[in-house]
């Protein structure tokens, strides 16, 4: 197949996911980007402090961790569809649940329903993509799933602050949120079924794990999103790629801590060179703009060149970012060396959009993936939850300063472990 009819094929596909998984993606992360920001103010409305509020706030985290293991064995036993909507309509439990709160008790418990349900969300999506995409654009649809994404997160919070001002009251952004579920319930219910209008793909040569137990075939044929193999289950599949996972698995898990602390850290440290609000403000949204203008191009990059050639400069910018970063604390020109390094991990994050996406389902078992993604994504995502403590800790006990060069020397440690193992598990490469 020449390259245009590989592109021009690939076009295609891409369009026919947006009804199915594009859509539904962008209407979840539109509603829970508009609740995310006021859930620590929801939380100061019923009576609790700063660290209550900011506890009340990670069960969102916390839900997602505890929801990815459960979620594989959802999507492996019941299928995709199914699950995006039973997830669908617990959220919309959790959601009215947060409404109607009158306790931090039930506020903390919807909260933490609601990252569950966006574990199992999008480890649906993510396994319906890689039993269903060629790996000849596997990373384009990813990184356009990962941009979708960004793309409701980044809009939630001016949905929520509209509602705020129109409304004065917290509970339209949930209301909205509900709003947002039952459109996606109805979409993946109602709408063209996935599962069917689009078959599991063949074999596609990658390379994938090296696990002689993981490459274990049956030869018997995949006919729809649930084998008819026998499955081994959430830990024995964790067990049979502990290889991919202990080496693959934790350098992702590096670049979520990254991804993460950069979050916690840009803020922070235009606080501590003194910064008005409305300056971190701008210069924290100049380095978000960057990150979502590249998210497309990360795909574009690693399916005409490679998995490495994003996962690379990704985490050697954000490596040497944060450690550059960490030197011009008490300089005469700190705001504009801030700005500049803000700016270059903005356009690291961007070049590694839809990379976790995408190396995971390159090593997923092609039978059954869902077991697989359920642990993949609980390392990953622990990677990001644990980022913003070591940072405080580092912090604490020393200074910010050394927090981000720790930050930095985890993003160089992992770009060494992407470039030690990525040829080893994903050997192929598109030329």
């Amino acid at each position: 197949m020449h390259v245009a009819d590989r592109s021009l094929r690939a076009r295609d596909v891409l369009w026919g996911f947006g009804p199915m998984v594009y859509a539904p993606t962008l209407l979840f992360a539109l509603g829970e980007g508009a609740v995310i920001p006021l859930i620590p103010v929801i939380a100061d409305k019923l009576g609790a402090d700063v660290a209550l509020a900011a506890l009340v706030a990670a069960a969102l985290v916390v839900g997602q961790l505890c929801g990815n293991l459960p979620a594989g064995w959802a999507v492996a036993r019941f299928g995709e569809r199914v699950t995006m909507a039973v997830a669908g309509l617990v959220s919309l439990a959790g959601v009215t649940a947060m409404a109607l709160a009158d306790s931090l008790a039930i506020v903390t418990a919807a909260v933490f329903v609601i990252g569950f349900c966006a574990a199992a969300f999008g480890l649906a999506r993510h396994s319906f993509m890689t039993t269903r995409v060629a790996f000849a654009y596997r990373a384009r649809a990813l990184s356009l799933l990962g941009g979708t994404f960004r793309l409701g997160m980044f809009i939630g919070p001016f949905v929520a602050a509209g509602l705020l001002f129109a409304t004065g009251d917290e509970r339209g952004a949930i209301w909205f949120f509900g709003g947002c579920l039952i459109a996606t319930v109805l979409l993946v219910t109602l709408g063209p079924d996935p599962e069917r209008r689009f078959a599991p793909v063949a074999d596609d040569g990658r390379g994938g794990s090296d696990d002689s137990s993981a490459m274990a075939d049956t030869g018997e044929a995949v006919t729809g999103s649930v084998p008819t193999v026998r499955r081994p289950g959430v830990f024995a599949t964790m067990r049979r790629h502990g290889s991919v996972l202990a080496r693959l698995g934790v350098a992702a898990a590096s670049l979520s801590a990254v991804r993460s602390a950069r979050q916690v850290v840009l803020p922070l440290w235009g606080l501590s060179i003194g910064l008005d609000a409305q300056t971190i403000a701008l210069v924290v949204g100049i380095s978000g703009a960057l990150d979502f203008a590249l998210f497309y191009a990360s795909g574009q990059v690693m399916d005409r060149f490679g998995r490495l050639w994003a996962a690379l400069p990704a985490m050697a910018l954000m490596g040497a970012g944060f450690v550059a970063l960490s030197f011009t604390h008490d300089l005469d020109q700190a705001a504009m060396w801030f700005a500049m390094f803000a700016a270059v991990l903005g356009v690291g994050n961007g070049l590694s959009s839809g990379i976790l996406l995408t190396l995971g389902a390159d090593v997923a078992p092609r039978d059954d993936p869902a077991p697989f993604l359920g642990s993949w994504r609980t390392l990953t995502d622990a990677g990001g939850a644990l980022s913003p403590l070591l940072v405080s800790a580092i912090a604490g006990a020393a200074s910010l300063s050394v927090a981000s060069g720790v930050m930095g020397a985890i993003g160089l440690a992992g770009a060494y472990a992407f470039v030690r193992w990525v040829p080893r598990f994903v050997p192929g490469v598109r030329p």
